[in-house]
């Protein structure tokens, strides 16, 4: 029996199988059995030294947002309008056959957009160009889900399964569980709250299936076996998504209104350049991105607000420093910052001080 046939039967055996404190044992050993072919999948086999055609492109920019949909629902008409680069659209299936990127210029940063193939149902198993699509998914900061809104939640659901197939988790953050695997002394089991899914004797249920008999688990949360597994696995990503829903000048304002409503989910026409603004304003925040703008020393010079530093969210002086160039930090005395991170204007900081979306800094050196 190869891969495919043992995932479906997995799949097929958990689908019959009623949720109860009787079988949670029995489940989530199919669920760590289920996640270790899937794993196998992806990998391929081993003897083969020839990889299969890929189509990644060098990553540039400020950040990389990737446009993952089914075919025609508009991702190469959604680069055309928001870059200067030209992708062909059409009204049949396939006309996007590689990667084209692009480039959005939005408060300043240089925003890396990718136009992807259309992929379909199966892409994780390989069907159509899928594997090389959600490969490049992967290497994203932001994913933007573009789903035809005709067609109610039905794509999103879909892409959301394939995603999830290949290790791809959409706006979910990492597990708390601390895991660490020994060569010895057996499993050492602890959690800081009570656990409403899972308990020891599973734990190790799921542990002995990836053939780990030593080791330190420690969970922070109420975590589910799914969550545990993903960690023990070690190669999944987490992504922020936005649910991008075209064409709703062929919907009735009702549904307009209802998938407005959903949670990370914005509507846009591009035929008739509806809401475009508000999308590049909704990826500059899931990108969680932030301008630094500098004042060089002198009482009658003013910051350079033509040129800021792009930096992300949480980032210090520190970080300012070594954008600016690595050497600064070694000579750093102190800096001066104008803003809303400080309570005065301005405010003497050092190093560790975080910054804030347009403060001004100046750096004074020894």
């Amino acid at each position: 029996m190869g891969i495919l046939e043992k995932i479906s039967e997995i799949e097929k055996e958990i689908s019959r199988t009623q949720k109860n404190k009787a079988t949670e044992y029995h489940l989530g050993l199919l669920k760590a059995k289920l996640a270790k072919y899937r794993a196998q999948l992806l990998e391929g086999p081993k003897s083969s030294s020839a990889k299969g055609e890929g189509f990644d492109v060098m990553k540039s920019g400020d950040a990389r947002v990737a446009l993952i949909g089914f075919p025609s629902v508009g991702k190469s008409t959604l680069l055309n309008k928001l870059t200067s680069t030209f992708s062909e659209s059409a009204s049949y299936e396939f006309t996007t056959l590689t990667c084209i990127p692009g480039v959005i210029e939005h408060n300043g940063a240089k925003i890396q957009l990718l136009d992807l193939p259309g992929i379909i149902e199966g892409a994780a198993q390989g069907k159509g160009r899928g594997r090389q699509v959600i490969a490049v998914g992967r290497t994203a900061d932001v994913v933007l889900m573009m789903l035809d809104a005709t067609k109610g939640d039905v794509q999103r659901a879909l892409l959301k399964a394939e995603l999830e197939t290949v290790g791809i988790r959409l706006n979910a953050r990492r597990p708390n569980i601390y895991f660490k695997p020994k060569k010895a002394g057996g499993l050492h089991f602890n959690a800081t709250c009570p656990l409403t899914h899972v308990n020891e004797k599973l734990i190790q249920l799921i542990l002995h299936e990836y053939k780990i008999f030593n080791a330190e688990v420690l969970f922070r949360e109420d975590c589910t076996a799914d969550e545990f597994i993903d960690v023990i696995t070690g190669n999944r990503v987490y992504l922020p998504c936005i649910y991008v829903y075209n064409k709703i000048d062929t919907i009735s304002i009702e549904e307009v209104d209802r998938i407005a409503r959903q949670p990370h989910s914005i509507v846009i026409s591009c035929n008739l350049d509806l809401n475009l603004d508000f999308l590049l304003d909704k990826v500059w925040e899931y990108l969680a991105l932030i301008r630094i703008y500098t004042k060089k020393r002198g009482g009658d010079q003013n910051p350079d607000f033509g040129d800021g530093l792009i930096l992300r969210n949480n980032a210090t002086v520190e970080h300012v420093c070594h954008y600016i160039h690595r050497t600064i930090a070694n000579s750093f005395k102190y800096a001066l910052i104008w803003g809303t991170s400080t309570k005065f204007n301005p405010q003497r900081v050092g190093l560790s001080h975080v910054v804030q979306d347009e403060d001004v800094i100046q750096i004074v050196k020894k």
